[in-house]
């Protein structure tokens, strides 16, 4: 049975923009793909709402990828396919990231991920739409986050091309949610494991 662990934060979690709630398993991305793939796969969903990929959490160690994700990483066997999928709550304005700090971190969580996993899936951040700024994370997030979106795909395809890993641009595919701007909504979780599927 090939392993393959997917790790991010909400949107592999499978936060539902309506109402706050996690899809359930017949409608998860992460969920889509295992039915799809079979039972010569094990998905493993290892997402976490709110979770951070470069920057300290202050929820504690789960949100934190930086600490968390080389605990992860030595407690598995050999992995088949990690697809890495964080760094959209970095761009909180709390954070106050740099566009060097997102890289720095990002290269790190690339290269822990190579010393198990034979094949690495990168997925950049969300681009953020307007709707952002007036729904319900409108607290966390502000246009600097939205501007920041939109620009640090290009460094999750160089560091892919640099360390050999496949790049899957979510961003061509769907779209967040007008609800709140973040979050995908049933179709596109499917439109996301129909995609992923051809990589396997």
């Amino acid at each position: 049975m090939k392993k393959i662990i997917c790790y991010g934060d909400s949107n592999t979690f499978g936060f539902n923009p309506k109402d706050g709630t996690r899809f359930d398993e017949n409608i998860r991305w992460t969920s889509v793909l295992q039915m799809s793939l079979g039972v010569e796969y094990e998905v493993i969903n290892e997402g976490m709402c709110d979770r951070t990929g470069f920057i300290d959490n202050d929820k504690g160690f789960l949100f934190s990828a930086q600490r968390h994700f080389p605990k992860l990483i030595s407690k598995c066997g050999d992995i088949d396919f990690m697809i890495l999928w964080i760094g959209t709550n970095d761009l909180q304005f709390q954070y106050k990231i740099s566009i060097s700090a997102i890289e720095n971190g990002l290269e790190n969580l690339i290269k822990i991920a190579k010393t198990k996993a034979k094949k690495i899936i990168i997925i950049p951040p969300v681009i953020l739409n307007e709707n952002i700024l007036r729904g319900y994370f409108n607290c966390q997030f502000d246009e600097t986050g939205i501007v920041k979106s939109r620009k640090v795909g290009r460094i999750y395809r160089t560091l892919s091309g640099i360390y050999g890993c496949e790049f899957f641009d979510v961003n061509k595919l769907v779209k967040p949610s007008d609800i709140d701007g973040l979050h995908y909504d049933e179709n596109s979780h499917k439109i996301i494991a129909e995609n992923l599927f051809r990589l396997f």
